[in-house]
């Protein structure tokens, strides 16, 4: 039950800090309306919303032992297994990854691969 509580709290630090820090000052407004939508509609498979277009970041990625590995700001990080979304479709053709940082940490909120269907 602890870890449940512990899960629960986590999801709702991210989106809080996600909703913080999601800031779109107009660099946004080439992006077509059908990936807009898409950007707003992705949820991690715990049922948390991924946010928005200005928190998903497009990434490059690499498979290790079969775990996605991502860069963020310089250092290659590993992508939790619950974090990744394989059924939403990806419209943009690359990997996108959401991130905050939360005490001095990095942490992965979602990511779609390049090829998720």
């Amino acid at each position: 039950m602890h870890r449940l509580a512990l899960c629960v709290w986590l999801a709702a630090m991210t989106v809080l800090t996600s909703a913080a820090l999601a800031f779109d000052n107009g660099q946004y407004d080439h992006v077509p309306p059908d990936i807009r939508a898409w950007f707003k509609s992705v949820i991690a498979p715990n049922g948390v919303p991924c946010c928005d277009i200005s928190d998903g970041h497009r990434t490059d990625y690499d498979v290790r032992g079969g775990t996605y590995w991502v860069p963020i700001e310089g250092q290659w990080m590993e992508v939790p297994e619950r974090a990744v979304i394989r059924d939403q479709g990806n419209p943009v053709g690359q990997a996108v990854v959401w991130y905050v940082h939360h005490r001095g940490a990095i942490i992965i909120s979602c990511f779609v691969p390049a090829d998720a269907v």
